[in-house]
């Protein structure tokens, strides 16, 4: 009996698990990102968090022409551990401005790795329609796919607690801004779902509208058992702000009105990231300042709570730092990173 009722604990533990993607390492830092000098993705590592070692001079760790397959750029790139530690997923915008020459993109690439240095994907073009995501079948958001204008900042949070058609439980959250100018007035936030081996995407689905353009979400679970997001506001008082959920999916109310990163003035903020720093429950809030010129990629502080924020300086010794992500790494990964690309 008392195994039975251990084993009934366990698997309703499991089923009722919190969405959160795997921490690992007390070494260091990697910064994945967008580089500012070019529409490829770069990497930099950290010891303290705050000062930061370029990766291959700051040069492209990831070829932008074999993994973008449609405009052979990669923007806003976020990484995080798979969902059994053993590797690592990265999402990013697939777009090239400099190419097209305006600012509208059409799909995401979604990649993974065993070794944070080579990395396979798979490329979703949504002016293809329906027919490019599993569930073809269901009810979609767009009439009509070809008329998309942007798919933006895609970010990964894996959900356990997901379901899918055939039973099997889990899967990789996958948030982001969409709009459509002939169905819609202005950039909204949706989500699909990515399986286990991060090569097949479900159908968007609305993950909330306020009545004006969202874009450049980064979502946190927090010790109050909230999912906590931070969002730049295109519409309304723009800035970036913050809202709070029991869910993943659904709930999200509107932005707290009195706590945003305000403190850069009539400067022109977007990218948010937040981490934690090895052994602190406080948070560190990374963004792009891209109204300066030269811009500045600023990192602040947040209590707890992830509010409250202030203290924001210049991250250091990146080359072209702009929307990216943070991971902290282990001392096996955070050398391998420094030795990998030494010969390239």
């Amino acid at each position: 009996m008392k195994k039975l009722v251990l084993t009934t604990c366990v698997a309703l533990a499991a089923v009722n698990a919190t969405a959160q993607n795997i921490e690992k390492g007390d070494y260091g830092y990697l910064y994945c990102h967008m580089s500012d000098n070019g529409e490829f993705t770069a990497y930099a590592v950290s010891r303290d968090g705050y000062h930061y070692e370029d990766i291959n001079g700051g040069k492209a760790v990831i070829d932008p022409k074999v993994h973008a397959r449609i405009e052979g750029g990669q923007r806003d790139a976020y990484i995080t551990r798979s969902y059994d530690g053993k590797g690592y997923v990265m999402v990013t915008t697939d777009m090239c401005v400099a190419k097209s020459k305006v600012w509208d993109n059409y799909g995401i690439d979604l990649l993974k790795s065993d070794d944070l240095i080579n990395w396979t994907s798979v490329t979703f073009d949504y002016r293809k329609g329906k027919q490019i995501f599993i569930d073809a079948e269901a009810e979609s958001v767009y009439k009509d796919w070809s008329t998309i204008n942007r798919v933006w900042a895609p970010q990964i949070f894996w959900n356990p607690n997901h379901v899918w058609e055939n039973g099997d439980r889990g899967g990789y959250f996958i948030y982001y801004s969409m709009w459509n100018s002939k169905e819609e007035k202005y950039d909204r936030m949706y989500y699909s779902y990515a399986d286990k081996t991060f090569t097949r995407l479900t159908q968007p689905r609305l993950l909330f509208d306020w009545g004006y353009a969202t874009i450049d979400a980064d979502i946190n679970l927090l010790p109050d058992g909230k999912y906590h997001m931070l969002i730049k506001k295109e519409g309304g008082h723009p800035g970036i702000f913050t809202a709070t959920s029991d869910h993943l999916e659904h709930g999200w109310g509107e932005p707290v009105e009195d706590d945003y990163v305000s403190f850069e003035g009539n400067k022109k903020c977007e990218g948010s990231s937040a981490f934690q720093l090895i052994g602190d429950k406080t948070w560190r809030v990374a963004y792009i300042q891209y109204s300066d010129r030269p811009k500045h990629y600023r990192i602040c502080k947040a209590d707890e709570n992830l509010r409250n924020f202030h203290d924001p300086v210049d991250i250091e010794g990146v080359t072209g730092p702009q929307h990216g992500s943070f991971m902290r790494l282990t001392k096996k990964e955070y050398k391998r990173l420094k030795r990998a690309f030494r010969s390239k």
